[in-house]
């Protein structure tokens, strides 16, 4: 994409080009291409309405039937704020009373956009002209342009005095090549000035890798992992005011929910674990029912709080697994019925589902140098019956776990 085929794309013409590659989107693109052209449009502009199409349909999952009428990148898109979060995080802004808020390296307008609904007056920058170009199409298109303002330039010169809050999601790919960047010294904006910013703006935050090391979170400032439907997405730093507690994990659950419409309606649900982030649980053996805490909850370093709210405990300290003796509903785990407790050995796991008829298996692991693929095809299962392995680490030696889920109501998930 280039400022030229954006503004192609915005006439009439491009336009009608759209609409008719929405109509051949996720098909052959041989034959979508030769079938736009069919209709007398040029091929550039075919080249540029087909991939606009496909990333739009792709874009669905990510931004709701917006998508439909938005600009985007691969790049971009793959590096957009999933709606649903930024939705509550603009959310939580505007109850923090936050009226007017610099977005820093804006991208193409996620967060932007999520503000503008709160009813955010919003000033963002962006230092790429086409994805500034970009964002600020998206803005006019989801008919939010009164309310945001973008400016192509560098984010670390822009004014930020007049400004009740700040957002910055720093680039976090390198140029050119893509390649993730996971040393923050190396973000553009630099990271010395993210940190900065909270310096001279106290509603502060910035969007962060969700593997940062703790280390890195700057003295009161609140860490928060947000997962949506069981998948880690992202981390962000609450600065100043805006920090509540030192370490949050924060769960989103689109599919308990109903679809995001283009109101914003049908936010989904969302449930919080916080806490200092430096708790120990307490360990002992495995017990009858495993639980496999949300990535999330993992990552913030909260697995001894969810511990003491389910009474369970580790049966190994370094492996994030809590075992309980009866089955406690959660929003933050997944709970397995453990059957079979054994050290590791292939011949030995394989005889045992042999004779249990089992011929389906899910494997979750942790702390183990297995590869659940291969163990599958080594297992060479035939029978009827389904089960789950965990392979882990008790007490520091190898073990394998058989078992059943358990659903949120207690019984045995089928």
């Amino acid at each position: 994409m280039d400022l030229d085929q954006l503004a192609a794309l915005r006439t009439p013409a491009g336009g009608t080009a759209l609409a008719t590659a929405t109509g051949l989107a996720g098909g052959d693109p041989l034959a979508a291409a030769a079938a736009l052209r069919a209709t007398g449009v040029p091929a550039d502009l075919a080249a540029a309405a087909l991939t606009q199409a496909e990333l739009r349909r792709r874009a669905v999952a990510k931004f709701g039937p917006e998508a439909g009428g938005m600009f985007f990148t691969r790049t971009g898109l793959e590096q957009a704020t999933r709606r649903v979060v930024a939705d509550r995080r603009a959310d939580r802004l505007r109850a923090a009373g936050v009226t007017t808020l610099a977005d820093l390296g804006c991208g193409l307008g996620a967060d932007a956009l999520a503000a503008a609904r709160a009813g955010i007056r919003v000033y963002a920058v962006e230092a790429d002209p086409v994805t500034a170009a970009l964002a600020a199409a998206n803005a006019a298109a989801t008919g939010l342009a009164d309310l945001v303002t973008v400016a192509c330039g560098d984010a670390t010169t822009f004014d930020v005095t007049g400004v009740d809050a700040v957002f910055c999601d720093p680039a976090r790919r390198r140029a050119g090549t893509g390649r993730r960047i996971f040393d923050p010294t190396a973000y553009s904006p630099p990271w010395d000035f993210v940190l900065g910013l909270a310096e001279r703006v106290p509603r502060t935050v910035v969007k962060v890798a969700p593997g940062i090391d703790h280390a890195l979170v700057p003295a009161g400032a609140e860490a928060e992992w947000v997962s949506v439907d069981g998948d880690l997405v992202e981390a962000a730093l609450w600065c100043g005011p805006l920090a509540e507690v030192p370490r949050r994990a924060t769960l989103l659950r689109c599919k308990e929910g109903p679809p995001l419409n283009a109101s914003g309606r049908g936010r989904a649900p969302s449930y919080h674990l916080s806490g200092s982030g430096t708790a120990e649980a307490a360990v002992a053996g495995v017990r009858r029912y495993l639980h496999d805490p949300d990535p999330a909850v993992v990552r913030a370093h909260l697995v001894a709080e969810l511990a003491a709210d389910l009474d369970g405990t580790l049966a190994d300290p370094t492996i994030a697994y809590l075992y309980t003796d009866v089955p406690v509903r959660s929003p933050f785990t997944r709970c397995i019925e453990v059957t079979d407790v054994l050290p590791f050995s292939l011949k030995r796991l394989r005889a045992l589902l042999r004779d249990r008829d089992v011929g389906r298996v899910e494997i979750l692991k942790r702390g183990s140098a297995l590869e659940p693929e291969q163990l599958r095809r080594d297992l060479r299962l035939r029978g009827g019956t389904a089960a789950s392995l965990v392979l882990t680490r008790v007490a520091g030696t190898p073990t394998v776990l058989i078992g059943h889920p358990v659903g949120q109501d207690g019984a045995v998930a089928p």
